[in-house]
C-alpha cells in the first residue's frame, strides 16, 4: 500500500502552494477549526453540570494544558516545519514504524471527529430553519449541500477557503462577544468571583478532573496551524506565533463566554444543564434579536469548522500519502490549484461512510440519528485517538532535541513543559476511557485500542517490506 519507489524522498513529490498564507490567515483558520460557537454551544452545558459553577476555572486549567501542547507543536515547527504535523514530529523522533502508526491513528481520529462536525452543520441549520421558518427539513439534506459547497471551496484553493473560514470565525466571535458583554452588563449587580473560586468546583479536585476532558475538547483544532506550514510564509516563525496567539485568544474568549453564561443563569447549574443550548437562552434573555444572531453564529461556526478542519486535517493525511506512509494516491495535488484534492475527497468520503454506518446502527436499534447526540458521541471517539497522538508528540519532543539538536536543547521548553503536557493529557484520557460509562462511550476505549493494535501491525509489516520509508519520513520540509 505504501510507495516502494527507490527515488530520493522528495523527487517528484507533489508540493502545495508555498507561501500564500500569512500568520493572520493560519491563526484565523486555526480558531475557525476550533469553532468556538459550535464547541461552546454544545459542550459547555455538560461541562457546567460536571464541574459546577466554577466551570470557567476548569476552562482556565484546560487552557494551561493546551499551552503546554502548544509549546510542543511550536518547538517542533521551529526545527522541522511540516505539513505532516504530529505524524512527522513523532516519526522523526521514534522512527518510521511510529510515523506510520501515528498516521493511521491521527487520520482515523480526525476523520471520526470531523464526521461530528459534518452532521452538526446540517443538523444545526435544520434547527434554525425549523425555528424561524417553521419548515421541517431533514438535516441530511443540509449536510449534503454544505459539504458539497465546502469541498468546492477547498479544492479551489487554500487562500480562498481559509479566508472564507476566517470570515465565518470573525462573525461568530463578534456575536459571542457582544452577547457576553451585554449579559454581564445586564447582570452587573449580581456578578461575583464565585465562578473562579476552586471551592465552588463540584466535588473539588475530582470534579475538576471529570470536567477537564470536556474543557479540553473545547480547544480541539488548536493544532491546525502546523498542517498549513508548507503554504505559510516563514513557517518556522509564523506557525509558533499562530499557535500561541490562537490558544491565548480562545482561552480568554471561552472564559468570558463561560462567565457570562453562568451569570446569565444566576449561577444555577441545574437550570443551565437542562438547557439544550445554554448560550442561546442567555442571548434570548438579553434581547430577542440577539438569539437570532447567536443561531447564525452557530451556523457559520459549524461551516467554518468544517472548512478549516478538513483543510488542515486532510493535509496530514495527504502528507502521509506523499511520503509513502499511506497509499500514494492520497498524496497527489491538483496540477494547477496545488490543493490535495484526493486527500480531501478521501477525508470527506470516509467521514460520510462513518455517518452512514452510525445511522444504520441507530436504525437497527430502533432510533433515528440525532445530530446533537451524534456530535457528542462521534467527537468523543475521535478525541480519544487524537489525545493519544498528543501524548506521543509530548514524549517525542525531549527525545528529538536531545538526539538531533543537542546544542539547542532547553531544559524548560524541551524537557519540563512537554512532560507536563504529557501528564495533563493522561487526565482526559483516563476519564474518557474509564470503566462504567454508558454505551456507546463504554465501547470507545476498546475501539481505540483495536485501532492502535491494527496500526502497529500494519506499520511493522509496511516498514519491513519497504525500509526506504525511514528516509521519506519528514523528508519534505515546508520551507525547503
Amino acid at each position: 500500500m505504501g510507495s516502494g519507489e527507490s527515488k530520493s524522498p522528495s523527487q517528484g513529490a507533489h508540493r502545495l502552494n508555498k507561501g500564500v498564507l500569512r500568520v493572520t490567515d493560519i491563526a484565523a483558520a486555526t480558531m475557525a477549526n476550533i469553532g468556538p460557537a459550535m464547541s461552546f454551544f454544545f459542550g459547555f452545558g455538560f461541562l457546567a453540570v460536571t464541574a459546577g459553577v466554577a466551570s470557567p476555572l476548569t476552562i482556565v486549567a484546560a487552557g494551561i494544558a493546551i499551552a503546554f501542547l502548544g509549546n510542543t507543536l511550536a518547538e517542533f515547527s521551529k526545527a522541522q516545519p511540516s505539513t505532516g504535523g504530529f505524524i512527522t514530529f513523532i516519526g522523526k523522533s521514534f522512527g518510521p514504524t511510529s510515523a506510520v502508526t501515528t498516521a493511521i491513528i491521527a487520520g482515523i481520529g480526525y476523520i471520526v471527529a470531523m464526521a461530528s462536525v459534518i452532521v452538526i452543520a446540517g443538523g444545526f441549520m435544520s434547527i434554525v430553519v425549523n425555528k424561524y421558518l417553521k419548515v421541517n427539513v431533514p438535516w441530511g439534506i443540509f449536510t449534503v449541500i454544505l459539504v458539497a459547497l465546502a469541498v468546492v471551496m477547498m479544492v479551489r484553493g487554500i487562500a480562498l477557503s481559509t479566508k472564507i473560514a476566517g470570515f465565518f470565525f470573525a462573525f461568530e466571535m463578534v456575536v459571542l462577544v457582544i452577547v457576553s458583554i451585554a449579559t454581564l452588563i445586564k447582570h452587573g449587580g449580581s456578578l461575583s468571583i464565585t465562578p473562579f473560586l476552586p471551592s465552588h468546583i463540584t466535588n473539588g479536585l475530582s470534579g475538576l478532573s471529570a470536567g477537564f476532558p470536556l474543557a479540553i475538547y473545547l480547544f480541539i483544532g488548536w493544532e491546525n496551524s502546523a498542517a498549513l506550514a508548507e503554504e505559510t510564509d516563514n513557517p518556522r516563525k509564523n506557525v509558533p506565533k499562530a499557535v500561541f496567539a490562537s490558544i491565548a485568544i480562545m482561552v480568554v474568549s471561552y472564559v468570558v463566554f463561560a462567565y457570562a453564561t453562568v451569570s446569565g443563569f444566576g449561577y444555577n447549574v441545574t437550570k443551565l444543564g437542562n438547557s439544550p443550548i445554554p448560550f442561546i437562552d442567555v442571548a434570548t434573555g438579553v434581547l430577542g434579536v440577539a438569539a437570532f444572531f447567536a443561531y447564525l453564529a452557530g451556523m457559520t461556526s459549524t461551516v467554518g469548522a468544517l472548512i478549516a478542519g478538513t483543510n488542515s486535517q486532510a493535509r496530514l493525511v495527504f502528507n502521509a500519502g506523499r511520503e509513502g506512509l499511506l497509499p500514494s494516491w492520497i498524496g497527489k495535488v491538483h496540477p494547477e490549484r496545488k490543493t490535495p484534492m484526493n486527500a480531501i475527497f478521501a477525508f470527506i468520503g470516509i467521514s460520510g461512510l462513518i455517518i452512514i454506518g452510525w445511522t444504520i446502527s441507530n436504525l437497527a436499534g430502533g432510533y433515528t440519528l440525532d445530530p446533537v447526540n451524534f456530535f457528542a458521541e462521534s467527537s468523543t471517539m475521535g478525541t480519544i485517538l487524537v489525545l493519544v497522538v498528543y501524548l506521543g508528540a509530548n514524549l517525542a519532543l525531549p527525545f528529538y532535541y536531545r538526539t538531533y539538536l543537542p546544542d539547542k536543547f532547553n531544559v524548560i521548553r524541551h524537557g519540563v513543559l512537554p512532560i507536563l503536557g504529557a501528564i495533563t493529557i493522561l487526565v482526559p484520557l483516563y476519564y474518557l476511557a474509564k470503566p462504567g460509562q454508558s454505551a456507546p462511550y463504554s465501547w470507545y476505549p476498546y475501539i481505540a485500542l483495536g485501532v492502535l493494535v491494527v496500526a502497529v501491525i500494519y506499520a511493522v509489516i509496511l516498514v519491513k517490506r519497504d525500509p526506504s520509508i525511514a528516509d521519506r519520513v519528514g523528508s519534505i520540509v515546508a520551507d525547503e
